[in-house]
């Protein structure tokens, strides 16, 4: 019985295999031609007489009440100049990444053909982290002034944010304001609906980004990744006996779901755990249930979260 168990196994792994190579040789047919527009370099290296012209080609950067004294401030500002020499020296060749996104976008229009190839646009954003990219149907906006790595002695932030400011995390960051177009929004308020929500955003990471590792797609370090999986078992254990799943309390979010240094079980475990333990939780949940429903991901991005997860059999590795 075991031999045919293992058997049955191996066979299903190397037909799920088979399906994967077919689609990304299909994936790779795709047309996608992307041209980084580099408006750092622009902005920093256009002398000031020349403002006008930068303003004409790229009007959704001023605003029309602001006075040009701000921007030639900015343009002559020692600290702005320093900054701007640093994303220089990180990113004076930006090729392997302009290939990335070309690759990205060709997932996007395979499980999305509808979409249409945005203009991308890199930036100094002065160290807005909760807008590292801005993702429009048109537009791409990249900070690239908060991907120059996690020890970057400009980083004044808490480690837990400053270890996704790495170069790696452009492409996720990316996926994950895509996301935010295409998943539909939770229904309610209970901690099932934003766990299976951010469940879905990271499922569209698996399959738009098949060469990014777990860590990099939740913006995890290897040993966080390794404490969810052993620790898998408990943490549902913990939701199911405290019947949190349906409560709709307004701290859960910040306890499990949002960026945190660790989630707030209120137990010894909470400085040993990473934060957004919940949305990890969700992203199996959904795994599970595409293992178990196999739609297509339209189909699944709109389906309500409790019905996904009554369908998704999902059980925690023991």
């Amino acid at each position: 019985m075991k031999k045919i168990l293992l058997l049955s196994t191996i066979v299903f792994l190397i037909f799920s295999c088979d399906i994967k190579s077919q689609i990304e040789k299909e994936v790779e047919n795709i047309p996608v031609s992307i041209k980084v527009e580099r408006f750092d370099k622009i902005f920093y290296e256009t002398p000031i007489s020349q403002l006008g012209k930068i303003k004409s080609k790229y009007p959704y950067f001023f605003p029309i009440q602001t006075p040009d004294s701000v921007w030639t401030n900015k343009m002559t500002n020692p600290l702005y100049r320093e900054l701007y020499s640093e994303v220089q020296k990180k990113y004076s060749n930006f090729d392997k990444t302009n290939a990335d996104l070309e690759a990205l976008f060709q997932h996007i229009k395979f499980y999305f053909p509808g979409t249409k190839t945005p203009k991308v646009v890199t930036l100094i954003s002065e160290m807005d982290y909760q807008n590292k990219v801005i993702y429009t149907d048109t537009l791409v906006l990249i900070s690239l002034d908060l991907y120059l790595g996690k020890n970057h002695r400009f980083y004044e932030f808490p480690d837990y944010l400053k270890q996704n400011f790495e170069p790696s995390q452009i492409l996720p960051d990316v996926v994950a304001s895509f996301a935010a177009h295409k998943i539909k929004p939770p229904t309610d308020k209970t901690l099932l609906s934003q766990m299976i929500y951010a469940g879905k955003e990271l499922y569209l990471k698996d399959i738009l980004l098949p060469e990014a590792s777990d860590e990099e797609k939740i913006g995890y370090k290897p040993e966080q990744i390794k404490w969810c999986k052993e620790n898998e078992g408990y943490m549902w254990s913990y939701f199911i006996e405290g019947k949190l799943l349906y409560d709709s309390d307004t701290k859960l979010p910040n306890r499990f779901i949002n960026l945190a240094p660790f989630s707030k079980f209120y137990l010894e475990i909470d400085n040993q755990s990473p934060g957004r333990v919940g949305a990890w939780i969700g992203w199996q949940i959904v795994r599970s249930f595409m293992e178990n429903n196999p739609v297509s991901i339209p189909q699944l991005l709109k389906i309500e979260a409790n019905e996904l997860f009554q369908k998704s059999k999902y059980k925690p590795k023991k």
